[in-house]
């Protein structure tokens, strides 16, 4: 039986899989091809922040409205709960019980995500290039704009330097801020089933799986 053919092709195909296995560790996937996102949970719903600098060019332009910052938290909701500061009851069941308008809110801020929300749930999301650009797509697809194609500012949000924005989509009982949250996540490629998120637990406990809590 001839075994040097066979050995010479098993020695070459160790040296081709050392070979990939040491360009790999030189150019670990995380380093080019991936964006680092983290979902923050407010209590009753999350927001998503992303770093300003990974937005692509073209994608996303209302985001310059903040150039000062270097990240930007993104929630969305029913426009007459989350504007106002203390909600009342018929605020609340309006919201629940039938189809509303609904808001954008984008907050700015720099520095570190963990002492800006101090004391808040997050969890740090790896995504990839791809479905970066995809998850910044779905925010600028939310966005109500004018006759001119303007994004339509509604006031300051609620801390720091944030702002509302009109959106064009209803706000409803099966499309709740956490499911519009779900929704930009599976956007950016990643394994959430949304309709198994109407509450911010739930989101969390599903982010859990892909995400690492900090």
């Amino acid at each position: 039986m001839r075994t040097e053919p066979l050995k010479t092709g098993l020695l070459l195909i160790l040296v081709i899989l050392a070979v990939a296995g040491i360009a790999l560790a030189q150019n670990p996937p995380t380093s080019e091809n991936t964006r680092t996102v983290y979902l923050v949970n407010h209590g009753w719903h999350a927001g998503i922040i992303v770093k300003r600098a990974d937005i692509p060019e073209g994608v996303w332009p209302e985001h310059k409205e903040f150039s000062a910052s270097e990240f930007l938290e993104v929630g969305w909701g029913d426009r007459d709960y989350y504007m106002e500061p203390d909600p009342h009851l018929g605020i609340t069941l309006k919201a629940a019980l039938w189809p509303t308008e609904s808001v954008l809110h984008i907050a700015a801020f720099r520095g570190s995500v963990t002492d800006y929300f101090q004391g808040r749930e997050i969890i740090e999301i790896k995504i990839t290039k791809a479905g970066f650009e995809k998850l910044c797509r779905y925010f600028q697809k939310s966005y109500a704009m004018d006759d001119a194609g303007r994004a339509v500012p509604l006031g300051p949000g609620l801390y720091g330097q944030s702002r509302f924005y009109l959106s064009h989509e209803t706000y409803h009982l099966l499309k709740t801020c956490n499911v519009w949250t779900a929704r930009a996540l599976a956007a950016a490629e990643l394994p959430i089933t949304p309709q198994w998120t109407i509450r911010v637990d739930s989101l969390m406990s599903e982010a859990k799986k892909f995400g690492t809590p900090l």
